[in-house]
């Protein structure tokens, strides 16, 4: 498992020792950093981090008043110097409260407890089998994850290929992939994510699903093959 990571913080160095504590744990990647919480919206309406690291003394808007204009939250993780928010932040369900300068062991033990909540949500959700998209202004479309053979980039939508029939839904591939939380589904290429046990053939860096040949991106290579072969 492996958490995405966004970092929220106007200060570079406290930045700089989040990055490297986040490199030293193997199930943290840094995917996002942002100086301010304005400019993180666009990425978090697009995209869906599992774990968030706030500072609270920003400029334009603060990290409190930015978290409660969130609709959809990731796991939360507050950074700050100044302990005496700490009562607040628990108050809006953060996870931990983390006072800088932030040593590595008591970091590690805040990521401890998003690991731990985020192996029980997966459990809890493992056994979802269906998805809802909307492929119009008012119709939602339940599509079984069992039939999606192949998901396709089409810019701002995709094409959702599946054992019955396709549907265009206008979602970003990243955003969708992220909301299949089913271990089938692994992302090959910057336009397809596709399902592994609809895989027919693996092949140097292609791989064929029902007669198709589909290219499997350089940066995508060694995870595929890994996730396909264990």
């Amino acid at each position: 498992m492996i958490l995405k990571c966004v970092i929220i913080d106007d200060e570079p160095l406290a930045v700089k020792v989040i990055e490297n504590h986040i490199s030293q744990i193997k199930e943290l990647q840094t995917v996002a950093v942002f100086n301010n919480a304005i400019d993180s919206m666009e990425y978090l309406r697009e995209n869906k981090p599992d774990l968030l690291f706030l500072d609270v003394n920003m400029p334009i808007i603060d990290g409190f008043s930015f978290l409660e204009s969130l609709d959809d939250k990731p796991l939360v993780i507050i950074t700050s110097a100044h302990a005496e928010h700490a009562a607040k932040g628990f108050d809006q369900e953060v996870l931990d409260y983390l006072v800088k300068p932030i040593s590595l062991p008591r970091f590690i033990k805040a990521v401890n407890k998003a690991l731990s909540k985020m192996k029980d949500h997966a459990k809890t959700d493992l056994y979802h089998d269906h998805i809802f998209v909307k492929v119009d202004k008012k119709k939602m479309k339940k599509i079984y994850l069992d039939d999606i053979i192949l998901i396709e980039s089409l810019k701002d939508y995709i094409k959702i290929i599946t054992t019955k029939d396709n549907h265009i839904v206008h979602k970003t591939l990243s955003a969708f992939t992220d909301e299949l939380s089913n271990d089938n589904f692994i992302r090959i290429h910057r336009s397809y994510t596709v399902s592994i046990d609809k895989i027919d053939v693996l092949e140097g860096n292609s791989v064929e699903i029902r007669g198709k040949r589909y290219v499997i991106g350089r940066s995508y290579l060694d995870d595929v093959k890994s996730r396909i072969l264990e």
